[in-house]
């Protein structure tokens, strides 16, 4: 049977691409069907036009419908005829909100509502061979240690509510694993091409590159902390990889993956490399982490670095991510997680030619 995907996120930055190594690699490739919030349409439109151009596609072959996953049903309209669902095959549940300082109501409204509903829409379809569920590996919130791929133990606490509403979202489909083929995709922080840089967001990582930005005059650049911690971040083009060959791969059903670096850097060292590639300067001496974090509760000082003051938890939490599983099953097709020093001059040039346009930037709010 021909694959026939069915993607929410779309046009977002990591479902297209996934789209785009889907369409380089799957050989039974037939048709695509996104649902797209309507205030989205122009902008998938565009994007739809540019994959159907590079990959030589029909008009038929990707299709979008208007809806809503936060609504029942998808809000998609009960005469939709631009897909049937004995077609779909495959499923790939991307859609979310991502920022750390979303509040809790709109957070429970579209990572979780929206995952139940999509589950229930899941779960109507008769030839599903695969449905991929976008995680993320923070639902392990404030929990230390060695983290698993095939546990899910709720916290006693969590940073933020996307980290609790990806928690509860998770928990709510892998209740469908004994129905229906699941495949979990844990990512660490995504960050932009190891090659290239490209991105469309500046947030995780790129919030130190804000500041470093604004203190670039400076004679003298301070650490921001003496962190020993690891910050996991892992490049788009892993992640798209290696999501698509384990959600195509039979050994991927009913298995949870951490899509994350199994040698990552501490925070202190991810921020001598960013202050001396983009700064040209050795940082020197040091500001206390609780006067950083202070400094960032003030809305106007904030704003003025461009700093989330959420991002800074992951700074002093000492959780590391056991990414065996991944990589074994990841044994023999190539992919594997880039060191992460090899993609940071990529990242810092992109930044640097985009840092003026707004459209890159989040609202701190």
């Amino acid at each position: 049977m021909k694959h026939v995907y069915f993607f929410t996120g779309f046009p977002g930055f990591i479902s297209n691409q996934l789209i785009r190594e889907l369409l380089d690699t799957d050989a039974d490739f037939s048709k695509l069907v996104a649902i797209v919030l309507p205030s989205q349409i122009e902008k998938a439109q565009d994007e739809r036009n540019k994959i159907i151009h590079e990959f030589h596609l029909s008009e038929e072959q990707f299709l979008f419908v208007a809806g809503d996953i936060s609504k029942p049903g998808l809000n998609i309209p009960k005469d939709e005829s631009v897909f049937e669902k004995a077609d779909i095959t495959h499923v790939f549940h991307l859609a979310a909100i991502y920022d750390l300082a979303v509040p809790k109501e709109i957070a429970y409204s579209v990572n979780v509502e929206g995952t139940r509903n999509m589950n229930e829409f899941v779960k109507t379809l008769p030839n599903i061979k695969r449905y991929t569920y976008f995680s993320t590996a923070y639902v392990a919130g404030r929990r230390e240690g060695n983290l698993y791929e095939d546990e899910l133990i709720r916290p006693e606490a969590f940073k933020n509510f996307y980290e609790e509403t990806k928690y509860e979202a998770e928990v709510l489909v892998r209740s469908l694993m004994d129905e229906v083929p699941v495949t979990i995709i844990r990512p660490g922080i995504v960050k932009g091409s190891t090659t290239t840089g490209e991105t469309i967001k500046f947030d995780g990582p790129y919030f130190i590159l804000n500041f470093l930005d604004r203190v670039r005059f400076l004679p003298i650049i301070p650490y921001i902390t003496k962190s020993v911690c690891v910050i996991n971040l892992v490049p788009i083009d892993y992640i798209i990889k290696a999501t698509s060959y384990l959600s195509l791969n039979a050994k991927g059903v009913g298995k949870t993956y951490h899509l994350t670096d199994p040698k990552p850097y501490t925070v202190t060292e991810v921020y001598r490399m960013f202050t001396n590639m983009y700064n040209g300067k050795e940082p020197k001496g040091y500001i206390p982490f609780v006067l950083t974090k202070s400094m960032l509760k003030i809305k106007p000082v904030r704003q003025y670095f461009g700093v989330e003051v959420e991002s800074l938890d992951y700074f002093s939490w000492k959780g590391y991510f056991d990414c065996s599983n991944a990589q074994t099953d990841l044994e023999g097709s190539g992919i594997q997680c880039p060191d992460f020093k090899d993609g940071v001059l990529p990242m810092i040039d992109y930044y640097r030619a985009n840092k003026q346009r707004s459209e890159f930037h989040i609202e701190i709010t």
